[in-house]
C-alpha cells in the first residue's frame, strides 16, 4: 500500500494528507465535554474575548490571565464564531493545524530526502498516540510546537551556506515563525530556538563562525515585528505587567511543582517513549552509534529533541504535554530509521520488533481493560477507598458490552506489525502499526472516551449546563475547576461577586447561589446551615443557598 502511494504526484499526496487529516482529526471533536483544567481554561479565555469584545487582553473568570499570550485564543474565538461556543469550536483549531502539520512535514521530508521520506514521516506522525491525540484536543501545544519546529527548520536552512538571498529569506521566515510561537505560548518559544542554535554552534561548529550578522538581525527583526503585534500594544496600553507576571510564573514552574505536578526526573522520557508509540520505538536506533546519521537536518532534530527533554526534565513542574515539542524532531528520526532500512539497506536491530510488540501490547491491554472495568465497575468499587472515585464509578453509564473488542483488534494488529518489522519489512510494518493506531484512536475517542468522561466530570458539567441562562451564582467549593465558567456561561457581573466565597455562603446574597463540592470535602461545609444539599452524584455533592428572608 505504502509503495503505491510513493508513486503519487506531489499534488495527490497533498490532497491525501488533507483527506487523512480531515478524516482522523475533525470528526467527533464535539462528542465529549472539554476536560479540566487546560481544555476548559483555554476555551473559556476565547469565550470571554467574544463576550467582552476585547481580543487583546486574555482573561479567565474575567480577570487578567498572564500565563499565556492570545494567539491560540484568537484562533479559538474565530472558530467559535464559525461553529459556536462549544467543544467543536474549541478543538477545531488543533484539528486544522493537524492537517497543516502533515502537509508541512511532507514538504520538509521531500526537500531533505525525497518524496518517499515525506510520506513515511507523515504516516508516522499521523499514526502515533500522543501526536494524534493532541490534534483532537483544545490545548495550545500543537500550534506552539508547529511554529517552533518550522522556525528551527528555517534557521537550519538559513545557515546552510546557500545564496545570500536564501539566507536572508530563511532568517526572516525563522524569525517570523518564532514570533508567532511567542504569541502562542510566550518567550519560552524563543528560548527553545536559542538553546538549539547555541547547542549547534557549540557542539557541532565548536564556536566557529555560523551565519552572518545580517541574518541574526533579520531573524531578530522578524521575531520582534511578529510578537509586537500583541506585546507592543499590550505594554503601551497596560504597562509591562504581562511580562513581569509571566516571568514570575515561569520561575515558579521551574523552581517548584505547581498544582501538585511533581514527578520523577525520568518522567518525560517515559511519557515520550510510551506515549509516542510507534514512532518513539522506531526512532531508538538513531541514538545508537552504529545506526547514527548526522547529515543535514538530522543533527538539528537530535539537538532540538535533547534541548526539550533536558530543559523540561530540569523544570520542577512536570506536565505531560510539556515535552510535546520533542515529538516532531523524534518523528523525523523515526522516519529516517525506516528510510535507511528500506532504501539504504541499513536494517535496524530485530530486537526493535520485540519492543514494538511489548509497548504496543501494553497499550492494547489498557484499551481492552478500560471498557471491561467500566462494564464490571462493581469489582473496582469494592477495592477503592477514595469516596470520590467510588462516587464517579456509581454513575450509570450505558456500555454496549463490546467496546473491549477495539483493544483486542489493536493487539492483533500490533503483533502482526511487529512480526513484519522482524522480517525486515519496514514499510508494511509501519503501515500496519500507524493505521492501526490511527483507527484505534478514532474508535476509542468516539466510543469509549465519552463514557470515561461521564464518570469523571460529566455529572458536574450537566449541573452547570442545567443552570445556564438562570440569574444565579455558581461556584465550586474545596477544589479548583474552570468548568463552571464555560459551561454555565458565566457573565462578568456574576464573576465579580462569585469570587467572594464567604459572602456567597453567609452574606446577604441577592439571588440564589449554587455550589459543587466533592464527597470527600462535605464535612468542611456542614457548619453552613443555610446550604441545602440537592443531591449527590458522580463523586460530587450539589448545594443550593436561597436568598435570605
Amino acid at each position: 500500500m505504502l509503495r503505491s502511494v510513493f508513486q503519487f504526484s506531489q499534488s495527490r499526496i497533498v490532497w491525501l494528507a488533507v483527506a487523512l487529516g480531515a478524516y482522523f482529526f475533525i470528526p467527533f471533536l464535539g462528542s465529549v465535554h472539554l476536560f479540566d483544567w487546560d481544555e476548559i481554561n483555554f476555551a473559556e479565555s476565547a469565550r470571554e474575548m467574544i463576550v467582552t469584545g476585547d481580543y487583546f487582553r486574555v482573561r479567565v473568570d474575567f480577570q487578567p490571565f498572564w500565563e499565556k499570550p492570545p494567539f491560540f485564543f484568537w484562533l479559538q474565538a474565530l472558530s467559535m464564531k464559525l461553529f459556536g461556543v462549544n467543544e467543536f469550536g474549541a478543538r477545531f483549531p488543533n484539528g486544522f493545524f493537524g492537517i497543516i502539520t502533515l502537509i508541512t512535514i511532507f514538504f520538509i521530508g521531500k526537500r531533505e530526502k525525497d518524496q518517499r521520506f515525506g510520506v513515511i514521516w507523515m504516516l508516522l506522525y499521523l499514526g502515533s498516540f500522543l501526536p494524534h491525540l493532541y490534534f483532537k484536543s483544545a490545548i495550545i501545544d500543537p500550534v506552539f510546537n508547529y511554529f517552533i519546529f518550522v522556525a528551527v527548520y528555517f534557521l537550519y536552512q538559513a545557515l546552510q551556506g546557500g545564496s545570500k538571498q536564501d539566507g536572508r529569506k530563511y532568517a526572516l521566515l525563522s524569525g517570523f515563525s518564532i514570533g508567532l510561537a511567542m504569541l502562542t505560548k510566550g518567550p519560552v518559544g524563543l528560548l527553545l530556538l536559542l538553546l538549539t542554535f547555541f547547542s549547534f554552534w557549540g557542539l557541532i561548529k565548536r564556536f566557529r563562525r555560523t551565519g552572518s550578522i545580517q541574518q541574526i538581525l533579520l531573524l531578530a527583526l522578524a521575531a520582534f515585528v511578529a510578537s509586537f503585534l500583541w506585546y507592543g500594544p499590550e505594554t503601551i496600553q497596560n504597562g509591562p505587567w504581562f511580562l513581569v507576571e509571566f516571568i514570575q510564573y515561569q520561575i515558579e514552574l521551574f523552581s517548584q511543582p505547581v498544582a501538585g505536578h511533581e514527578q520523577p526526573l525520568y518522567y518525560h522520557f517515559v511519557v515520550v517513549l510510551i506515549g509516542c508509540f510507534p514512532l518513539s520505538v522506531i526512532a531508538l536506533p538513531a541514538f545508537f552509534k552504529q545506526y547514527q546519521d548526522t547529515s543535514g537536518f538530522i543533527i538539528w532534530c537530535k539537538l532540538l529533541f535533547w534541548v526539550v527533554m533536558i530543559l523540561f526534565t530540569i523544570v520542577t513542574t512536570k506536565i505531560v504535554h510539556y515535552s510535546s515539542m520533542a515529538y516532531l524532531p523524534l518523528s523525523f528520526l523515526a522516519a529516517n530509521t525506516v528510510y535507511q532500512a528500506m532504501e539504504k539497506g541499513n536494517h535496524p536491530p530485530k530486537w526493535l520488533g520485540w519492543v514494538l510488540a511489548f509497548i504496543g501490547g501494553v497499550f492494547a491491554l489498557l484499551l481492552t481493560a478500560f471498557p471491561i472495568l467500566g462494564i464490571n465497575k462493581e469489582v473496582l468499587m469494592d477495592r477503592i477507598a477514595d469516596p470520590n472515585a467510588v462516587g464517579a464509578l456509581q454513575v450509570n453509564v450505558p456500555w454496549g458490552g463490546w467496546e473491549w473488542i477495539i483493544g483486542l483488534i489493536f493487539l492483533a494488529l500490533v503483533i502482526y506489525g511487529s512480526v513484519l518489522w522482524k522480517r525486515n519489512q519496514a514499510y508494511r510494518s509501519i503501515t500496519v502499526l500507524c493505521l492501526a493506531t490511527a483507527f484505534t484512536m478514532q474508535a476509542f475517542t468516539a466510543v469509549v472516551v465519552p463514557k470515561i468522561e461521564a464518570h469523571s466530570q460529566g455529572e458536574a458539567i450537566a449541573f452547570y449546563e442545567e443552570l445556564r441562562g438562570r440569574d444565579v451564582y455558581v461556584r465550586t467549593l474545596g477544589f479548583k475547576s474552570y468548568a463552571p465558567f464555560f459551561y454555565f456561561r458565566q457573565s462578568p457581573n456574576q464573576s465579580e461577586k462569585r469570587r467572594d466565597k464567604n459572602w456567597l455562603l453567609t452574606g446577604p446574597i441577592d439571588k440564589p447561589a449554587y455550589f459543587v463540592t466533592k464527597v470527600s470535602k462535605v464535612k468542611n461545609y456542614e457548619k453552613y446551615t443555610e446550604l441545602q444539599e440537592l443531591y449527590r452524584s458522580g463523586g460530587f455533592v450539589f448545594y443550593k443557598r436561597d436568598v435570605p428572608q
